[in-house]
């Protein structure tokens, strides 16, 4: 049984950095793309960094944010810095094999910037 576990979630103030990271069990991240995706309130679940054979950004986080791995603790992070008031949102990880609609989903793990 494959699990996504997120952390690192919480309230910073604009300008500020946060490492979200996402335990995977039962199975090997290689075996996966993995993503990030986010929630804010009101609006729909919006991808936000993949990492595959590529990597991809979304045009709003690129140059502040960075999805990498971790391969022998299973774990794929998300750097975020210079963050905005804009990147309030739930964040999930995700694991798909065979696309997204068929993926593992992590619970989420919440952002807030505000000052």
């Amino acid at each position: 049984q494959v699990q996504l576990v997120e952390s690192g979630g919480g309230l910073v103030q604009p300008g500020d950095s946060l490492r979200l990271s996402c335990a995977v069990s039962g199975r090997t991240v290689s075996n996966f793309l993995m993503g990030w995706f986010r929630q804010a309130p009101g609006k729909e679940r919006e991808i936000v960094a993949t990492q595959g054979t590529y990597t991809f950004y979304t045009d709003s986080v690129k140059g502040r944010f960075t999805i990498s791995t971790d391969s022998a603790k299973n774990t794929v992070f998300l750097q975020m810095n210079d963050l905005k008031p804009e990147d309030t949102a739930v964040y999930y990880c995700a694991a798909a094999s065979s696309g997204w609609e068929s993926a593992y989903w992590g619970q989420g793990t919440q952002v807030i910037v505000s000052s």
